[in-house]
C-alpha cells in the first residue's frame, strides 16, 4: 500500500505541550529573537543562520524545498510558554519506499531541556507510522554534534553508522554524518517510552 506525503496539505500536528504549523515566511519575526541570540545554534549544520537575512534565507530554502515536494517544513509553538520556539521539518520523502526524515530541527536555548523536543517527535513520529504507516523514520546528524546524537538516541532510534567527509559545510569543513532510524515495527516500544 503506498500512501502519498501530501505536499499541499496543511499539516497540524499538535497535544497539550506543542503546535507544529506548517511554517511560512510570516513567522519571520517570531524566529529572529533565535536566531540573534544564539547564533552558533546551527553551527553543526550547513544551513543558513545567526541573523534576519540568513534565517530569511534559511526560511525561504525550507519553503522552496517544500514546492520541490522534498521538504514539509514546521515552526515549532510551545503552547506552555506561549512563544514560537524553532522548526523541525519531514525531509527525504519517498512515498514509494515508504520512508522519511525528520531532521532540520532547531529549538532556541529557552526551550531545551524542557521535554519540548521529544513532544515534537512524538507528534511526527505518531503521524510517520500511524498517518503515512510508513516503514521507517531516518535521522541523521554531525558527527560532532554529541547533543542531537543524545537526544535522537533518546527517543529510541537506532545508530546505523557513519558516513565519512559526507556534507560541505558553511566554513569548509566536511563533516562527517552518522545516521538513526526507527522501523515501524518498533514504533510501538518507542511510543511507550518516548515521553517517559
Amino acid at each position: 500500500m503506498n500512501i502519498k506525503f501530501l505536499f499541499s496539505e496543511e499539516i497540524l500536528l499538535e497535544n497539550e505541550f506543542v503546535r507544529l504549523e506548517p511554517l511560512k515566511m510570516s513567522h519571520l519575526d517570531f524566529l529572529v529573537p533565535i536566531a540573534e541570540q544564539t547564533p552558533d545554534l546551527l553551527k553543526f549544520s550547513p544551513s543558513p543562520f545567526g541573523d534576519r537575512a540568513a534565517l530569511q534565507d534559511y526560511i525561504q530554502i525550507a519553503l522552496d524545498e517544500k514546492s520541490n515536494l522534498n521538504r514539509h517544513p514546521f515552526v515549532i509553538f510551545d503552547k506552555q510558554k506561549d512563544k514560537y520556539a524553532g522548526s523541525t521539518s519531514f525531509a527525504d520523502i519517498s512515498a514509494k519506499n515508504q520512508r522519511l526524515e525528520i531532521g532540520w530541527t532547531w529549538i532556541g536555548k529557552d526551550f531545551q531541556g524542557t521535554g519540548l523536543n521529544k513532544n515534537c517527535k512524538f507528534l511526527m513520529l505518531r503521524y510517520a507510522f500511524e498517518i503515512l504507516a510508513f516503514e521507517r523514520v531516518e535521522f541523521k546528524a554531525d558527527s560532532r554534534n554529541l547533543q542531537s546524537r543524545r537526544a535522537i538516541e533518546k527517543i529510541g532510534a537506532t545508530y546505523e553508522g557513519e558516513l565519512r567527509s559526507h556534507t560541505l559545510m558553511n566554513d569548509g569543513y566536511r563533516r562527517h554524518t552518522v545516521y538513526y532510524s526507527i522501523l515501524k515495527d518498533e514504533w510501538q516500544a518507542v511510543k511507550q517510552n518516548i515521553l517517559l
